[in-house]
């Protein structure tokens, strides 16, 4: 390749990089290669939904990177390093101030199977990770912006009714100022890295570039998985502004 298709492809291959070591989805790969890209500031992540901190998008840093971290849960059996808070777009920025989160925190990882991109709009302008993951719905397609509707205390059925589009979460990201650069290969987890970061290394792209099936669920035929059940119940409408129209 040459050219721009060969800069392209090199900046925005990041899937390419996927890796397990305690990450769900081969996470730890791409962030480990993102912030060889971008550098980092304060070492500081914070991650919630993280149920008992074994398998996350954190502990590879942690424990292998001498990172600091908050991480989160609302499980009653959580283990002692985990702080026992069920996160809502109302408490958000308490919760950050109550453990000191600071304000240029290097990753914010967000997985909780409900209410995720209210929590990200919720969350006060002045912390700028340089780098958000997010869970997205890819039973949704790239093409559609769309969430569950806001529901205090919403939690998931197990059903395909969860989370936001990755259209939705890309809108989300515009506004706060980040670009999709990757989504894992399961189609997990988008991750968006701060504009004035970007540089040459890392190419921002699209939703229907980056996007990934789901790779998780149910099972149709040949080890193809579309995903978890569908639900009756219907999602909202995401606008360019992320108000819900």
């Amino acid at each position: 390749m040459k050219g721009i298709s060969s800069k392209f492809w090199q900046a925005s291959n990041l899937d390419s990089y996927n890796r397990k070591v305690f990450s769900q989805n081969g996470e730890d790969g791409i962030i480990e290669e993102i912030f060889r890209r971008i550098g980092t500031d304060s070492k500081y992540s914070v991650e919630f939904g993280v149920e008992d901190g074994s398998e996350c998008n954190t502990r590879f840093l942690i424990e292998q990177r001498g990172w600091d971290s908050l991480r989160m849960d609302g499980s009653d059996n959580n283990p002692e390093h985990i702080k026992k808070e069920y996160i809502t777009p109302e408490n958000i920025n308490k919760l950050f101030k109550k453990y000191n989160v600071p304000k240029n925190l290097d990753l914010l990882s967000i997985d909780i199977d409900s209410n995720d991109i209210y929590v990200w709009k919720a969350l006060n302008t002045e912390y700028r990770p340089r780098l958000v993951i997010v869970e997205y719905n890819a039973t949704i397609a790239p093409c559609f912006s769309e969430a569950v509707k806001y529901e205090p205390g919403l939690t998931w059925d197990g059903t395909n009714y969860f989370g936001a589009s990755l259209l939705a979460l890309y809108r989300m990201a515009r506004i706060r100022g980040y670009s999709l650069v990757a989504c894992d290969n399961n189609g997990v987890n988008a991750f968006f890295v701060r504009d004035d970061l970007l540089g040459k290394s890392l190419f921002p792209l699209s939703p229907a570039d980056a996007y990934k099936p789901p790779r998780y669920g149910i099972e149709i035929e040949d080890g193809i998985k579309i995903g978890h059940n569908p639900s009756f119940r219907e999602f909202v409408y995401i606008n360019e502004d992320v108000d819900i129209v």
